[in-house]
């Protein structure tokens, strides 16, 4: 099986020309024309104004393998393409729901609309568009209560958890976030995947009582997230969690908490080669430059930058923390000695 890593031009037109041969032609009149120039709009546009007429409906599994594809590009860090992918995606998504009407099969097409509409708001969480990702979050969260899969509603929890505390409701997150654990705890003897989605609840947590200042419930819970992960194991149905993830939440949960020095610490022991889906080693690079620049540390900062750049060029394009953080060291006095800044900024769209 080809690995997320793995990734190249022909890997990714061939996914996209999956996404566009289920979802394209149909499109025509199915809404607004969005523009190619700029998908991160256009996918904004598709969620304020999304489409009603004119979207063909798909088999269950055309559309479950078209979810996976956007999935797919995601995990690669192509921020821009999955914008500009999920728009028509949504369209045929809703539209076999309607087509279904009723049963089991309207459940089937809800858990894959609940999943984009997850996708959507992760997309709009990376470009700091918190207003559109409560709409997307919100929308999840209602598909995925339609489907009546716990753990598509447990997934789309976590991520209206997200939303919160974004929006400066810490304590309500947090809460949301170990009710929907608590709920999960019973059937975690289902399998790994009910652990690893019971574990990223708790990493999200952890992450969730850091940013409210609560150090002890914080280190509490991404305790019981490595234990988790241990438990999980790295087989089938595991997906993305594993002790590596929780290592990378231990990063971000030391630099929240202004532990600079400790979230480098925790940053060494992870091989960022080890970390195999693009997405997360990107992140990684990125809260190691977050880091550094909170400790003052301008060369590092700018190194890890440059490594989360070559990771994926999206993760500096559309993440505004990425932004300031360079603007500040192109007016920091040791500017001159981080040769490259400035075409750095130039590619990543900040003003010089």
């Amino acid at each position: 099986m080809t690995k997320p890593e793995e990734d190249g031009p022909m890997r990714r037109r061939t996914l996209l020309a999956g996404v566009g041969g289920l979802a394209g032609s149909a499109l025509a009149g199915a809404g607004p024309a969005y523009s190619a120039t700029d998908p991160i709009r256009s996918l904004g546009a598709a969620l304020l104004n999304p489409p009603i007429a004119n979207a063909e409906p798909v088999s269950l599994d055309e559309l479950r393998r078209a979810v996976a594809v956007v999935r797919s590009i995601f995990q690669q860090a192509k921020y821009g393409e999955v914008a500009a992918a999920l728009p028509k995606v949504l369209a045929r998504a809703m539209a076999t729901r309607a087509e279904l009407g009723t049963g089991d099969g309207v459940a089937a097409a809800n858990r894959q609309l609940a999943e984009l509409y997850t996708l959507t708001t992760e997309i709009m969480i990376k470009v700091s568009n918190d207003r559109l990702a409560w709409t997307a979050a919100d929308r999840a969260l209602q598909a995925a209560d339609a489907s009546g899969d716990l753990l598509t509603q447990a997934n789309t929890r976590r991520s209206w958890g997200i939303v919160l505390r974004r929006s400066g409701q810490a304590d309500t997150a947090r809460r949301l976030v170990l009710d929907t654990a608590e709920a999960l705890r019973p059937t975690l003897h289902h399998g790994p995947e009910h652990l690893s989605v019971y574990g990223t609840l708790l990493e999200t947590g952890a992450y969730t009582a850091a940013v409210d200042g609560d150090r002890d419930t914080a280190r509490l819970l991404i305790t019981e997230a490595a234990d988790a992960a241990a438990r999980a194991g790295t087989g089938p149905g595991s997906g993305t969690f594993n002790p590596t993830a929780v290592g990378l939440y231990q990063v971000s949960i030391a630099r929240v908490l202004g532990d600079s020095g400790t979230a480098i610490e925790h940053a060494r022991r992870i091989d960022p080669a080890s970390i195999p889906v693009v997405e997360r080693r990107a992140r990684y690079y990125s809260d190691v430059a977050r880091a550094f620049h909170q400790w003052g540390k301008p060369e590092q900062c700018y190194r890890a930058l440059l490594a989360a750049e070559h990771a994926s060029p999206d993760e500096v394009r559309y993440r505004t923390t990425i932004h300031r953080i360079t603007e500040s060291l192109i007016r920091h006095p040791n500017a001159r000695n981080l040769p490259g800044l400035t075409a750095f900024a130039r590619r990543t769209g900040v003003p010089v």
